[in-house]
């Protein structure tokens, strides 16, 4: 191959790597929205009643927010109808294992939650009023949930997946 070949080989290949980078990077598109944070929610399972603490969430951003270095970082809405991840923290304060059951809009159950022991379970809820019931302890007064419309973005929560 002569000094021509060798020019138009590397000019060849100089062009390749020209539109090889020229094909990388973002296109212009929005960013999506992140997910929500799940909520917590405590439920202490009594043998006189079941308490549910908050007893309304998703009205508006939350007052606690789940990092303390987030605290003062807003919580921008999401436009979506989507269920609201429910994080139910319980505290089986009975004599007796049992389980918890909502029952609303949508129906969910948690595993056996043993005698004098925590548990916890996770529901996708869709806005509206739960009653949060123990079938096995028949004597307990049932609790209310109230599930609001709102949902929160975690893009200003720093340090989550």
């Amino acid at each position: 191959m002569g000094r021509g070949g060798a020019r138009i080989a590397f000019a060849g290949a100089l062009a390749a790597a020209a539109l090889a980078v020229a094909g990388c990077g973002a296109e212009g598109h929005e960013n999506e929205p992140r997910p929500q944070v799940a909520a917590r929610v405590s439920v202490k399972i009594g043998p006189k009643a079941i308490l549910v603490q908050p007893r309304r969430i998703a009205f508006g951003p939350e007052r606690n927010q789940q990092l303390p270095q987030n605290r003062n970082e807003s919580q921008p809405p999401i436009e979506t109808d989507a269920p609201l991840d429910v994080t139910l923290v319980a505290a089986n304060q009975t004599d007796e294992d049992v389980r918890i059951e909502l029952r609303g809009p949508t129906s969910a159950s948690s595993a056996t939650i043993f005698a004098n022991s925590p548990g916890t379970f996770q529901a996708d809820l869709p806005t509206g009023t739960y009653i949060v019931v123990a079938p096995d302890v028949p004597t307990a007064r049932p609790g209310k949930l109230t599930v609001g419309p709102y949902r929160a973005s975690s893009e200003n929560d720093v340090l989550l997946p």
